[in-house]
């Protein structure tokens, strides 16, 4: 009997992506961080495989995302199961900020004081938000020259939080719910959960949203307030301020010296730091 020629099969045709990622596992710890993969990955219509092939940058393009974001979801992709490269984690940019406007007192509003005092104590002891969020007033105590932070991973010496601690502390027993409250950084207003309260701790995310209004306002008083040759210096401090978060903080705080609270972000911290001090200016005379 001959055989007469068969053309190819018809190709299987293909899962929708939204099928596609369902049968796929969010991986354990990165939930959420899965969900807005998966989600972003869906806006342009691609599944797994597609995103597999063609990489982040159309995703990333397409929702702003900045490199230290790209890297984070590329490594949540490969935990999940799609074989992205992950690309290196980008070293701080800047590596080097001031950061010290942020920590002055210029008023004596509740508000003002509570994100004024979080980032004259981070400053020295740049703790994650998590950890400030759960931070006790019974663990910090006033001496005469400084701060010190006691937890249970041990005891800080915080230099340069004074003024603002008592600042804090002298407006917050002003109100009977601010003074009754054991935390460092308590709602200072009533939030839309059941549970909320005055003097409540705050969310993480309330922290992060507290801290970047923060650093927009200070970004407002360096622009109105400087004037002649310091004016340019300012414009560029707060054209940076105005996009900082609380972990840009934290880890330019790690860069300049500060004292590790927490593995991480250590390991950056110190590249950082080795290149800023190779970076420096020999000193005259040398």
């Amino acid at each position: 009997m001959s055989r007469t020629w068969q053309g190819p099969l018809p190709e299987m045709p293909s899962v929708p992506a939204a099928r596609a990622w369902q049968r796929l596992v969010p991986p354990e710890g990165y939930a959420v961080q899965w969900r807005r993969l998966v989600d972003a990955a869906l806006e342009l219509g691609l599944g797994p495989e597609e995103l597999a092939t063609g990489g982040m940058d159309d995703v990333a393009a397409a929702r702003g995302w900045k490199p230290a974001t790209v890297t984070l979801y590329s490594k949540v992709a490969r935990y999940g199961g799609v074989p992205l490269p992950t690309p290196p984690t980008p070293e701080p940019d800047p590596r080097t900020l001031d950061l010290r406007p942020l920590c002055e007192v210029r008023g004596e509003q509740p508000e003002h004081l509570r994100s004024v005092v979080w980032c004259a104590i981070a400053l020295h002891w740049p703790a994650p938000v998590g950890t400030f969020r759960d931070l006790r007033r019974e663990q910090v105590h006033p001496t005469a020259r400084r701060l010190l932070v006691r937890t249970e991973d041990g005891e800080w010496s915080v230099p340069g939080a004074l003024r603002a601690w008592h600042a804090w502390e002298d407006v917050r027993n002003r109100f009977p719910a601010l003074e009754r409250s054991p935390w460092v950084l308590p709602a200072l207003r009533r939030g839309p959960g059941f549970t909320s309260e005055v003097g409540g701790r705050l969310s993480s995310q309330a922290l992060q949203v507290t801290f970047a209004k923060h650093a927009v306002r200070t970004a407002l008083h360096l622009r109105g307030t400087t004037t002649g040759g310091g004016r340019a210096r300012a414009d560029a401090l707060a054209a940076v301020y105005e996009t900082l978060s609380y972990d840009s903080f934290r880890r330019l705080a790690l860069a300049g010296g500060a004292e590790p609270v927490a593995a991480r972000g250590a390991v950056r911290a110190e590249r950082a730091a080795r290149a800023n001090k190779a970076a420096a200016p020999a000193a005259p005379g040398r």
